[in-house]
């Protein structure tokens, strides 16, 4: 496995430059933005990865302020995204979480060992504890997220969860996981009045 060259000091200036140009511009138009809600207009949750070739906002159909979008290495379901997802229910009333995974996942293609090994020659240091959470089945990877999702403690009774997978080569979201809320016994159901959308002003 190839080890990565050190980055020139300066290599990033460039990027930070063009980042900065562009926020320029968009708070130039930022009109209404300030006047947003921090609590998601769809009551809508997104755990997706973090792959460049995804658009959460565009390949949904989601405006400003209508989604909480949380996003990682394989779009996995571990211990932090499950503290960003009780944050989201509980405190900013969130009532359906889609967990969406896609084609030619990087994560797929690849292993924990391998990433220690990588880590390892180009730092020094071995990642110990570390768990990178690689996909060995798709299938089986993205119904186990649902599934984590599902069973956990601390979500509300009620909370719709779905899983889905994008196609990178189509743009197409397919359902995978339908869509069911989460069912405990004994305990009471967090009611989910539909919330209608919030058009973006012009």
């Amino acid at each position: 496995m190839a080890i990565p060259q050190p980055y020139p000091a300066n290599a990033g200036h460039h990027v930070v430059d063009e980042l900065l140009a562009a926020n320029k511009h968009f708070a130039e138009s930022f009109g209404d933005g300030a006047a947003l809600d921090a609590r998601p207009a769809r009551r809508l949750a997104v755990v997706t990865c973090m792959d460049a070739r995804i658009l959460p906002d565009a390949l949904l159909g989601l405006a400003q302020g209508e989604a909480h979008v949380i996003r990682n290495a394989g779009g996995r379901v571990t211990d932090d995204v499950l503290r960003s997802l009780i944050v989201s229910t509980h405190l900013l009333d969130a009532r359906h979480i889609a967990v969406i995974h896609h084609t030619e996942c990087g994560m797929a293609s690849t292993d924990d060992a391998a990433i220690a090994r990588q880590v390892a020659e180009t730092t020094g240091n071995e990642p110990r504890g570390l768990e990178f959470a690689t996909i060995a089945d798709p299938g089986e990877a993205l119904s186990g997220d649902v599934t984590r999702v599902r069973a956990c403690p601390y979500l509300p009774d009620g909370t719709i969860v779905s899983g889905h997978v994008y196609d990178v080569r189509d743009g197409r979201l397919n359902c995978r996981v339908p869509p069911a809320p989460i069912q405990r016994c004994g305990a009471a159901a967090v009611p989910s009045p539909a919330v209608p959308r919030q058009e973006p002003t012009p």
